[in-house]
């Protein structure tokens, strides 16, 4: 399988370097990018053909398009005289896939991808949805590429693509805000910063990690921690008189709700 990325940036960059991480072979990896600086930091980094001609890709097997939402429209519109059965996979938040299609001339075979940071360091979640275009061998390609950066999930309807990008896209900005707040409280409790640090990172991945493993769900882990009487007790009864769960779900609508405006107006 040849790949091809359009756009060199962190997700991208993310995406080879896990692909790298499990064996794929370099040379079978082209990035078309504009920044000649970018192109010279990606070929010493991994290896990679890199370019910044469209035609350059158009042998390819699959075309990862990792530019921003703002610039896809204008990548298709050169991207579509150079297609003819490669798989698309498109990263870029919001954008859905009928309008890459009508961007591309009406192309079909179109796999969208919801991609999260922790993909950064191979701990992500990737929601995929493929177009009825898609073959089975090409959904098979995608997910090979999106399981080098973490775990997948494929959705049998696109309008879920709001709701995921709420939750595991706008997800990490939650748990990072929630450490923060953790960090503070200690600091504010009298503890050393990196102190406080150490203390709320391995808290939350600590608890993640029981969380997954277990076979118990998280509720009844809950439950587990909560002693009648005792000091966790009477935490958790301050965040839900702060009503901090509902605080929580509000958070996922209004990212969820921001989600199908901006696809509505990046389709326009």
């Amino acid at each position: 399988m040849n790949i091809s990325f359009i756009g060199g940036g962190n997700m991208a960059r993310a995406i080879i370097s896990g692909l790298k991480n499990n064996g794929f072979d370099m040379a079978a990896i082209t990035v078309m990018e504009l920044d000649a600086q970018k192109r010279v930091q990606l070929a010493a980094e991994f290896n990679v053909h890199v370019t910044d001609i469209y035609a350059d890709i158009s042998s390819t097997d699959v075309i990862v398009l990792a530019v921003k939402p703002q610039q896809l429209r204008e990548v298709c519109s050169q991207l579509s005289p150079i297609l003819h059965s490669q798989l698309i996979i498109s990263i870029a938040a919001g954008v859905r896939s009928a309008d890459i299609s009508r961007w591309l001339g009406g192309y079909q075979s179109i796999v969208r991808v919801m991609p999260n940071t922790p993909a950064q360091i191979q701990a992500g979640v990737s929601a995929l949805y493929a177009t009825a275009g898609v073959s089975q061998m090409q959904r098979d390609q995608a997910n090979t590429i999106l399981a080098a950066v973490g775990k997948t999930l494929w959705l049998d309807d696109e309008a879920k693509m709001d709701a995921v990008t709420a939750i595991s896209g706008s997800g990490p900005a939650y748990v990072f805000y929630m450490i923060e707040a953790l960090q503070e409280a200690a600091i504010s409790l009298g503890l050393k910063t990196e102190d406080a640090r150490m203390l709320a990172l391995q808290t939350f991945a600590g608890a993640s990690l029981l969380a997954a493993q277990s076979v118990d769900d998280v509720k009844t882990l809950r439950a587990q921690v909560t002693s009648k009487g005792g000091t966790t007790e009477q935490g958790i009864l301050a965040l839900e008189a702060a009503n901090i769960k509902s605080a929580i779900m509000n958070a996922a609508k209004a990212a969820a709700d921001k989600s199908l405006s901006l696809g509505d107006q990046l389709g326009k």
